[in-house]
């Protein structure tokens, strides 16, 4: 009886594929935490560890009664364990050789998708079919619950659950559910089917669908996906509506009409291609007719992206982007770039990686946005980077790159220009310290073309002779400066710097502009990005950063500071001529306590004791979504302005209900507000509420190309969330909404 009955109830208890399906019509469970601070009752957990081994059956009861071998009586406790499922009830009966089982009275059914309690359960391995009556059921490691006047599962029709019903409230408070007359998932589909679906809020049934069809698997699967609601002055009543396109295997699109009451109808495609080869993808936003424009403009964007593999050498990039007018991005925003952009890239590119060697060939072009001045386009631009070790020591490298340089604007100048730069290095390396030699032999060739009422010369050879020394550091001591725990170190470093001079003015000015004088750049010898200006140096930096870590050597705190001294003034025109010495760089990165962290990165101009540049943040962070920010950032001069600005990020739950985020920019310089933000969600284990409000400067740009600076555009949204039809925890999609553009601004080991 024994191995008959096994028979029997593997194939009832281990038919998985059916019990995936079951178990996929609830979302993503919730982290048990949070489950157990919103929920009265926690979710039903089940260990594999009650299983039985592979192909092993166990039956206990208080009493049993075989009767001609063919027919077994089980009664009082009986349990039935597989490897599979466990089934506990008052009685049990084996019949037909074990080939039918009734098991009746506090019926019990679980396994590790769902529990299931029943008055009987009738299981037939002749016809394969599994039936359940009167049920209560619940799905393992979540919320998601319901009932099922019958529940019938059979080899050839799949899953059958007869008036049922869903939710994902607990029993005391239920918010929300889900009736039907009939849902079915047929074995293999990728759909289950819902029938005459009542949508409940408390007991008040507000929707109603005859029919529809729901994904019972993790697989990619066309249909609709969840509507985005809004509003704002700039489109009015905002609703937007993803359909979700599954073509094949390996491409898919979505397809997205966007309704704005105050502009018409905007559809947005996006198509997505996947091959051995590479990953494309193409965005294309159309709004025909904007109602909202003088003359009812035909408004787009599109984006076309490709990441190609050649071999294992060789790849391929493209990034094309375009837009109909300068405001799109201000009116219409977009999920790639920001109101704060000037230019969109369209670049194409091919690469070579080798270990000693990398090759890259790109066309970059622009589209800029607003009034801007000329710009430099490459068409094409090829870079050549080699290093080998050489002989014994050292190490030989050669920087070359060649450019066509082509503007915008038909009367600036355009160039070819051919640079090369060998390098010989003398790198020692030890775990006390590092000591680098380095000469460098700098050539550039350019030819310049529409140079007239210019000071420009149409050829230019320069070269230049480079050398440079640098040495750091390590030391060590135990203890930190107010404790005997952790570690201290010291890391002085020094360099210096020589680099010949020659008269540049008269080469054009085509990709090139002033580095920041941070704690990176100043060991970087250079004061210009770019090859158009090689500043004269014979300077001397002198830097250190000292570091205090813990007992687990993690970064407790870490200060940094360095200047450049000039033995020399520059002859070529720079930001720092006439200067003796470079604004002092100092960067701070402090953990306060494990919640409390400082960081800050100032510039001081040390012979006027006035601050270059600075940017400060203390945070306050007690778990994932509760912290404070306050920041500060300064700049002295950027374009003719001065930027003088403070912010305030925060998100905080109010109670185990109810959380808040919100952010502020208040520009000091002109006594202003630049943004603002706030949030308010009210969530349970089952549903969650959403309120957004924000207001932002709006940037709009006027019909000559300026962009104004006093317009504001202010926008509200409310969206109500049923958890186990969407997202399970929605207050972190909120946070992270809401504290866009947070970032902790530096990293601690």
């Amino acid at each position: 009886m024994k191995k008959t009955c096994a028979s029997l109830l593997l194939f009832s208890l281990g038919w998985q594929p059916v019990q995936g399906q079951t178990r996929s019509t609830n979302a993503e469970p919730q982290n048990a935490s949070d489950t157990a601070l919103l929920c009265p009752t926690s979710p039903v957990q089940f260990s594999s560890k009650q299983l039985m081994s592979p192909g092993e059956v166990k039956v206990e009861a208080d009493s049993t009664e075989i009767l001609s071998q063919r027919v077994a009586h089980f009664r009082g406790n009986v349990g039935i364990t597989s490897d599979a499922a466990i089934i506990q009830a008052d009685e049990a009966q084996v019949k037909n050789n074990g080939r039918q089982l009734e098991a009746s009275g506090n019926v019990q059914y679980q396994d590790a998708q769902l529990q299931v309690n029943s008055d009987e359960v009738l299981l037939d391995s002749v016809s394969e079919t599994l039936n359940m009556s009167n049920t209560n059921y619940q799905l393992n490691g979540s919320n998601g619950r319901g009932t099922a006047q019958e529940i019938d599962l059979t080899s050839s029709d799949g899953l059958i659950l007869s008036d049922v019903s869903f939710t994902t409230c607990p029993i005391q408070s239920r918010d929300w559910m889900i009736k039907a007359s009939e849902i079915s998932i047929e074995r293999g589909s990728l759909w289950g089917q819902a029938k005459n679906t009542r949508f409940y809020v408390g007991d008040v049934p507000v929707f109603y669908l005859p029919y529809f069809a729901f994904p019972v698997s993790d697989q990619r699967q066309t249909g609709l996906l969840f509507p985005e609601i809004s509003s704002s002055s700039n489109t009015g009543i905002d609703i937007e509506q993803p359909f979700y396109w599954n073509m094949a295997p390996n491409y898919d699109m979505t397809l997205s009409p966007r309704l704005m009451t105050d502009r018409g109808v905007q559809l947005k495609t996006q198509f997505r291609h996947l091959s051995e080869q590479g990953y494309s993808m193409v965005d294309v936003e159309y709004l025909p007719s904007d109602q909202d424009t003088t003359n009812e403009d035909d408004r787009y964007f599109y984006r076309i992206t490709h990441d190609g593999y050649l071999n294992e050498n060789w790849t391929v990039g493209l990034d094309l982007n375009g837009l109909s007018d300068d405001n799109y991005f201000v009116d219409l925003g977009s999920e790639y770039y920001n109101r704060a952009d000037t230019h969109l890239a369209r670049t194409v590119g091919l690469n070579y990686y080798t270990p000693d060697m990398l090759l890259d060939i790109h066309l970059r072009d622009f589209e800029t946005i607003g009034v801007q001045s000329g710009s430099y386009r490459t068409l094409p631009e090829a870079r050549l980077r080699i290093s080998k070790p050489f002989a014994r020591y050292f190490e030989l490298s050669l920087d070359s790159e060649i450019a066509y340089f082509d503007n915008t604007d038909e009367s600036a100048p355009t160039a070819m220009r051919f640079h090369v730069a060998p390098t010989l290095a003398l790198p020692y390396q030890r775990n006390w310290g590092e000591l680098t030699a380095e000469a460098t032999l700098l050539n550039t060739y350019y030819r310049q073309s529409n140079i007239e009422d210019t000071e420009l010369s149409s050829e230019v050879n320069r070269t230049l002779g480079q050398g440079r020394l640098y040495g750091t550091l390590y030391f060590e001591r135990d203890g930190g400066w107010l404790s005997d725990t952790g570690t201290t170190t010291l890391e002085p470093k020094v360099q210096y710097l020589y680099t010949s001079y020659e008269d540049q003015s008269d080469i054009g000015i085509y990709d090139t502009t002033v580095l920041l004088t941070d704690m990176e750049s100043i060991f970087r010898g250079r004061e210009f990005i770019g090859l158009d200006r090689i500043n004269d140096n014979n300077q001397i930096t002198i830097g250190a950063t000292s570091r205090i870590l813990d007992d687990a050597h993690r970064e407790q705190f870490a200060l940094s500071l360095g200047q450049i001294f000039y033995l020399g003034n520059n002859q070529v025109e720079s930001p720092t001529q006439n200067r003796d010495r470079s604004a002092l760089a100092a960067e701070l990165d402090w953990r306060i306590t494990d919640r409390w962290y400082f960081h800050s990165d100032v510039q001081i101009i040390t012979q006027t004791n006035e601050v270059e540049r600075s940017s400060h943040s203390l945070e306050y962070r007690r778990d994932a979504e509760s912290l404070v920010q306050v920041s500060h950032r300064y700049v002295r001069e950027l374009s003719g302005e001065t930027i003088d600005q403070v912010g305030l990020s925060a998100s905080w739950p109010i109670n185990q209900n109810w959380h808040w985020v919100g952010r502020t920019y208040r520009d000091l310089e002109r006594n202003r507000s630049i943004e603002s933000y706030f949030g308010l969600q009210y969530e349970s284990c089952c549903w969650a509420i959403q309120l957004v409000a924000q207001r932002q400067l709006s940037n709009r740009f006027a019909d000559d190309g300026q962009q104004s600076t006093d317009e504001y555009d202010s926008g509200f949204g409310l969206q109500f969330i049923f958890k186990g039809l969407g997202s399970s925890k929605s207050s972190r999609r909120m946070l992270e909404d809401g504290m866009f553009g947070y970032r902790q601004p530096y990293n601690l080991n």
